[in-house]
């Protein structure tokens, strides 16, 4: 059958509205989609909606999202990536296909279209649904209107959502592909989702223990701050949040990734009692860590290591109550915090796997366990729980022969996954549960912050000519190549205390990132820099040479 849709549209749309231009160096898919300066971004965004629309029609018309956002980067940077039917990121197969489609000239675009649709085997005269969504930057309207025109040039429907944040988009598309069966596939149905499970998580009782029903959360200026209002309207009379930083420029000194990386709190921040509990979400609230300053003016942080290790607890105290035999794993990369590793293995006694550095990677192995934490340290993570977990518990919970207690504590954890977002980390979903799980335990951030000790670390950038050079393996943990550089690593990390050190190539820039942990924070600034050094002089040298604060004796 033939196809009504002239791909001619395609190129004229391109010449006349998205055009590439000259000198647009070669652009990669990767974890974050494309993301770079925004005024390079509009021709890409045109091309993702087409991308969006065959994708939708080779799953026969389920939708597929497209998110404009730069995230946690700065305001002058946007972005835009695709979100797969079940609320996951775009196949990797696809990945290179994006890539190709952003990287050839205007004059080629129709044919390699053409040539997506015959190798995909794409059914032109199939449905096709996307949904959009973006951020708050000022430019993100402009590259809306590019991906709108991207969809029309293919005759594609669409649902523009305006200003969502990046977990409320995956949602919307998982929910609507499954008919409703995650939830009612409209934001108000989201916002409904995880208010009534926490609170009846919550109960009446208000404050608990040394837990006070009181949380300041920074918005990052982004989408985060805007949504949360609305959470603050509904939860009205059961959690106490007060939102800051909710109309500045977007992630500037302030957000999750500023105060995990800068291990200071944000500007901004209110007058407040020692020992506030303190949130920070980042620009489109898909990552968040938790601070607090004590009665000393010391700054605490608590991120994805801890908040993994915090749910997971929770999690396996639950299916023990419920008396299912289940696997629980937690899932990490090599930036996890050690002592957060050992903390897992030898107290929790919760299996724990490492994966590649990405959340697509990190929630691919997670789908290995009955119930799957992942979290990256920068605070990016969520739990997933199998099909068949969930028939599982459904089936004690409706079975007679099921205790009381037994019941109680089934009923618990039906409602802890519904205040989870499991397509992806979702910042206000994962506050809303860890509120819930300290409200029970009757913490505060200091008995939190109590369960173990974070070993000193520090990451460190080495510029290089060439970062194709070095290669890795076993989770970015071990590095091949160049040969001989592992083995010194090694002989390097033996002299420092519960050294640990990797390195890894960056997969945007022209630098090799270096981790460092030890027992004292003078081994670490030693132990980085000696690597660093190492790395440097194994590039070949390039830049300005990395230098050792002092020698250790």
């Amino acid at each position: 059958m033939s196809s009504s849709v002239d791909l001619r549209t395609v190129y004229a749309f391109a010449r006349e509205f998205h055009s590439k231009g000259p000198n647009i160096g070669k652009m990669l898919y990767g974890t974050a989609g494309f993301r770079t300066l925004h005024d390079k971004l509009e021709f890409i965004a045109f091309r993702m909606g087409i991308l969006a629309t065959l994708r939708s029609r080779t799953f026969s018309g389920q939708a597929i999202g497209v998110m404009i956002t730069a995230s946690h980067n700065p305001e002058c940077d946007n972005g835009v990536k695709i979100i797969d039917p079940k609320g996951e990121m775009l196949e990797m197969s696809w990945e290179g296909i994006a890539t190709d489609l952003v990287n050839v000239s205007d004059d080629k675009l129709e044919s390699e279209v053409a040539k997506i649709i015959a190798q995909q085997k794409v059914d032109m005269n199939a449905q096709s649904n996307v949904f959009i969504g973006m951020d708050t930057r000022y430019h993100s309207p402009a590259m809306g209107r590019a991906v709108v025109n991207g969809v029309r040039a293919l005759k594609g429907n669409l649902r523009d959502y305006g200003i969502l944040t990046t977990p409320m988009l995956h949602y919307l598309v998982f929910s609507h592909n499954v008919k409703g069966a995650y939830g009612t596939p409209t934001e108000a149905g989201y916002v409904a989702k995880l208010v009534t499970a926490f609170k009846k998580l919550r109960g009446e009782k208000l404050e608990n223990g040394n837990y006070k029903n009181f949380l300041l959360f920074d918005g990052a200026n982004g989408v985060g701050s805007l949504k949360m209002f609305e959470f603050n309207r509904q939860l009205a009379g059961t959690l106490q949040c007060q939102v800051f930083n909710a109309n500045g420029k977007i992630n500037h000194n302030c957000g999750a990734d500023y105060v995990k990386t800068s291990q200071r709190p944000p500007t901004g921040l209110p007058e407040h009692e020692p020992n506030t509990r303190c949130v920070s979400v980042d620009g489109d609230a898909d990552r968040v860590v938790y601070f607090f300053i004590d009665s000393n003016g010391t700054f605490h942080l608590l991120d994805g290591d801890r908040i993994a290790t915090l749910i997971a607890d929770y999690l396996m105290d639950l299916v023990q109550k419920c008396g299912i035999s289940l696997k629980l794993g937690i899932v990490q990369t090599a930036y996890a915090n050690g002592a957060s590793t050992d903390y897992i293995v030898d107290q929790l006694k919760i299996d724990v796997a490492c994966a590649q550095t990405g959340v697509k990677h990190l929630h691919h192995k997670a789908l290995e366990y009955d119930i799957g934490v992942y979290f990256e340290a920068n605070g990016h993570g969520t739990v997933i729980f199998s099909e068949k977990t969930k028939a599982k518990l459904s089936v004690a919970l409706n079975s007679t022969a099921t205790s009381e207690e037994r019941r109680e504590a089934l009923n618990k954890l039906l409602l802890t996954i519904d205040l989870i977002n499991e397509t992806v980390g979702d910042a206000i979903s994962d506050m809303l549960l860890v509120e819930t799980i300290l409200h029970t335990k009757g913490w505060d951030l200091s008995d939190w912050l109590a369960t173990y000790d974070d070993l000193p670390n520090l990451q460190q950038k080495v510029k290089v000519q060439d970062r194709n050079i070095f290669e890795t393996t076993d989770a970015e943990r071990i590095c091949v190549k160049p040969e001989g550089l592992q083995d010194k690593i090694n002989e390097i990390v033996k002299k420092y205390k519960r050294g640990r050190s990797f390195v890894r190539p960056s997969g945007t820039e022209d630098v090799v990132r270096v981790y460092a942990e030890a027992e004292n924070a003078d081994d670490v600034q030693l132990l980085a820099a000696e690597v660093s050094i190492l790395v440097y002089e194994m590039a070949n040298g390039v830049g300005e040479r990395p230098m050792i604060p002092h020698q250790k004796l």
